[in-house]
């Protein structure tokens, strides 16, 4: 009997990806049972194996188990949280509240290779700013378990201690599978920036050589993040950072030329009127003696004339250099009494330069600045000592996105969320179509702590309430009667749907516990009605778009098709079914629409088998290339 496809629940099987990945390229190395035979691989790639018990890499105690956590799907959901929101319905900006591993999971299948460009701030072991858990393992439960959402058994979160005998394994563990799946988020001309201190700089460098490769290494920039030398440091006062960068395929990838500031263009100008514009003059000498380079230039204005130093010649020979003359290329100063130089013109000028690997903070700003901009959003609160400058932020955005290309930057350690206020920014500016997907652990404040006495439970408590006023205060320039800071917003996406890391709102057959008969009716017992009772449709709705490979601001729009409710997503690409009592009228109404996909809740059949039958086939007719049920 045809059946409708079970839709998985699951993320991404990150093992079953990459084993497909190798079977495309050697499909000879796979077994019967679709598993590989490693001898034959060997003999397949010959000496491009090292088979040497020594060779140049890197270990650390629990990286093994750092491909475990990475190969384990999450049955996880993100779920909606409408009224925390700015503009849900119509924003593609997006702030998920959850821990970063299994948010990273999650939108494996929905954002798989789309991501412009990726920032972090991760914590910087300093041994004491992240929390572990205590058994080293990370997962849904381990989430729901930290922020209260189910008993937490006795389970411990603590500080990384610098006087823990794996104080540097601890943070190497988490940020692997992290990096892991953020790379496959990247698009091929994409790249990753990420701030870090000494402390693990070396490590974290030494990890991306692994993930992403070597030979897609860009720099090592140095940002000079304070402006004042500490006179109380041990030794030397510390006044830089590191922000790492890697793309994701060096061979398409490419940085932006940083624009021209008006200091650099303030050299130029144009005071003989020159209609070519503003134009600066260089010299035409040349510290070397070439022959057919040394004569005399008379100016045309005083008949003065001008002859190379012993040891030196012109820059051009004497036939081009008459001919720049004549073109009035060649400037003998206002009274044209002075030594020749060459003028160059702003029109030619390369509008643009090339950004260098070291960043001082007058042009990117540094943490002082951004702890007092932050503060001023919140009425000169203090929540955060050492948020990132906006213009820091700023400045990576512009080499490595578009202004029109809709490139989405991702931030999973997005604290404060400096970086979905440098992308407002940016957007405003140049009227950019840019949009952030910040992620942020729910992280519990201090009880002591200002921004817990002004009612902040959590970091990311805070970080959604920045988004906010930074809305506010874009908005608020552009309703301004003073033309110098008014803007213009049109176009411009100002808003931001947020998520929370949960619990599916699906029973999933649980496959690793006990086989025994009590266990097992349990288990059928929950499976009866499968959906959770506390389920809203949005939330439910969400989670088939998540699971499905659909990104969470994909266009959603409510029909009626036979007196019930169908959700068309992606402009009809797929219908979505979630009414518990279907007809066969409405399985009709659906297939008539000529969709690509169709989901139903499989109680929606009522145990009704000749319906679902009768729903396959008539999918099927009319063009229909997946129906799935869940």
């Amino acid at each position: 009997m045809d059946q409708p496809e079970k839709l998985n629940l699951q993320s991404l099987d990150i093992k079953q990806q990459q084993a497909e990945k190798l079977k495309e390229l050697f499909p000879e190395v796979f077994t019967e049972g679709n598993k590989i035979d490693w001898d034959k691989l060997r003999l397949t790639l010959g000496e491009q194996v090292d088979v040497g018990k020594e060779r140049f890499g890197m270990n650390w105690p629990g990286k093994a188990d750092c491909f475990k956590t990475i190969q384990q799907p999450s049955v996880a959901t993100l779920a909606p949280s409408r009224e925390e929101s700015v503009d849900f319905d119509t924003t593609q900006n997006l702030f998920i509240e959850g821990d970063n591993l299994e948010v990273l999971k999650l939108l494996q299948k929905s954002y798989l290779g789309k991501v412009k460009m990726i920032y972090i701030d991760p914590p910087y072991n300093t041994g004491n700013e992240f929390i572990y858990p205590d058994n080293y393992s990370e997962n849904l439960q381990t989430y729901l378990e930290y922020t209260g959402q189910v008993d937490s058994e006795g389970r411990k979160f603590s500080t990384n201690a610098e006087t823990d005998g794996r104080f540097h394994s601890k943070w190497m563990n988490m940020m692997y599978p992290r990096l892991f799946l953020a790379k496959n988020l990247l698009k091929d001309n994409g790249s990753i920036f990420i701030s870090i201190d000494d402390a693990e700089v070396n490590n974290l460098q030494s990890i991306c050589n692994e993930i992403f490769g070597e030979e897609n290494f860009i720099a090592r920039i140095v940002w000079q993040r304070t402006f004042a030398s500490k006179n109380d440091a041990k030794y030397f006062s510390q006044e830089h950072e590191y922000v790492l960068v890697y793309s994701k395929n060096i061979s398409s990838f490419k940085l932006n030329l940083l624009s021209r500031s008006e200091k650099q263009n303030s050299r130029y100008a144009n005071p003989d009127n020159d209609d070519r514009g503003p134009w600066t003059s260089t010299d035409l000498l040349r510290m070397e003696h070439r022959e057919n380079s040394v004569y005399k230039i008379t100016s045309p204005v005083t008949g003065k004339d001008w002859a190379p130093h012993p040891g030196t010649s012109w820059r051009h020979p004497e036939k081009e250099m008459l001919q720049l003359i004549a073109n009035n290329e060649v400037t003998f100063g206002s009274d044209g009494n002075a030594k020749p130089r060459r003028k160059r013109f702003l029109k030619d000028v390369k509008q643009g330069i090339v950004a260098q690997t070291i960043w001082k903070h007058d042009d990117v700003g540094h943490t002082q600045e951004a702890k007092q901009h932050l503060n001023r959003l919140f009425n000169n609160a203090s929540y955060f000592d050492t948020p990132k400058p906006i213009r820091l932020l700023r400045r990576i955005i512009e080499i490595s996105t578009s202004s029109s290309d809709n490139d989405i930057v991702l931030d999973f350690f997005s604290g404060s969320s400096s970086m979905a206020h440098a992308v407002y920014e940016a957007n405003v500016d140049d009227s950019g179509n840019r949009n952030f997907i910040c992620v942020q652990l729910p992280e519990p404040l201090a009880n002591d702590s200002e921004a817990f006495k002004d009612k902040y439970v959590t970091i990311a408590d805070i970080g959604k309430e920045r988004i906010r006023k930074a809305i506010q205060k874009i908005n608020s320039e552009d309703e301004s009667d003073n033309d110098m800071f008014k803007v213009n917003l049109k176009g411009i996406d100002l808003g931001f749907k947020v998520f929370k890391l949960n619990q599916s709102n699906f029973t999933i057959w649980q496959t690793d516990v006990d086989k025994t008969p009590e266990s097992i009716a349990k288990q059928l017992e929950l499976n009866i009605s499968h959906v959770s009772p506390e389920a809203t449709q949005e939330a439910i709705l969400f989670e088939l778009l998540l699971k499905s490979g659909f990104e969470l601001t994909t266009s959603i729009h409510k029909e009626a098709l036979s007196s019930k409710t169908v959700y068309s997503v992606a402009e009809g690409e797929l219908l979505v079914c979630l009414e518990k009592k279907l007809t066969l009228e409405l399985i009709k109404s659906i297939a008539e629409k000529r969709p690509s996909r169709v989901i139903c809740l499989d109680e929606g059949f009522q145990n009704n088998d000749q319906l679902k039958t009768n729903a396959v086939q008539i999918m099927k007719s009319k063009g229909v290339l997946k129906f799935q049920t869940v």
